[in-house]
């Protein structure tokens, strides 16, 4: 199985592309990490991977295997086809430098969005154009009276989810900074990205347990 592998630092970002047909593992490596993901088609910037169409095909909050995400342009784009963890966010922004300023009181804070950038700028894609994450291994519950929470993430070590591009891709993922409220268990750590066709027979075995 031909696959390469990226790390993405801990509280810094990666830029990649995928060709239609491969798979996206993604791997929380010491667990309890979020991983801002976002994706763009590569043949035409302005579709993006979309968390609002997303709600709205699926009817719902959340994501599982079997379930596509939609881009703008309501086409889906990714399918997921195994999942070891099953809790993500599909509600939350990606942390910007004006959140830590204005929130925390911290200044050049690393931070989500200029993860992303760093990379999806060579390809053309901008601050005003950069999609809205799935924020991969993020534990956001929905509260009884309708309120989101960030809490820790569930994830443990090898934790992974795996995505099937629908298209040619160009994606990024940030290993959120957070580390001055819960979110990352207050440790940021890396997270690692798989890109082949095809994925592991162990996380088949683990999903189809």
């Amino acid at each position: 199985m031909c696959q390469s592998t990226l790390t993405v630092p801990a509280g810094h970002g990666k830029t990649f592309r995928v060709n239609k047909g491969q798979f996206i593992t993604v791997i929380d490596a010491e667990g309890q990490q979020a991983a801002d993901f976002v994706a763009v088609n590569a043949d035409d910037l302005n579709e993006k991977l979309s968390p609002v169409h997303t709600r709205q095909h699926l009817r719902s909050l959340f994501f599982k295997p079997g379930d596509a995400l939609w881009s703008s342009e309501n086409r889906p784009m990714l399918r997921i086809v195994a999942d070891t963890i099953g809790i993500h966010d599909a509600n939350v922004p990606a942390c910007d430098r004006t959140r830590y300023s204005i929130d925390f009181g911290v200044e050049g804070h690393r931070n989500c969005v200029d993860n992303l950038l760093e990379g999806m700028n060579a390809h053309g894609v901008t601050y005003f154009s950069l999609p809205e994450p799935f924020n991969l291994f993020q534990n956001g519950p929905v509260t009884a009276d309708g309120r989101m929470e960030v809490t820790d993430p569930n994830s443990k070590a090898g934790d992974r989810i795996v995505f099937e591009a629908l298209c040619d891709l160009i994606c990024a993922v940030s290993s959120c900074p957070q580390d001055i409220i819960p979110g990352n268990g207050l440790q940021v750590t890396p997270i690692e990205i798989k890109i082949g066709n095809g994925y592991d027979e162990e996380v088949r075995h683990v999903v189809n347990a």
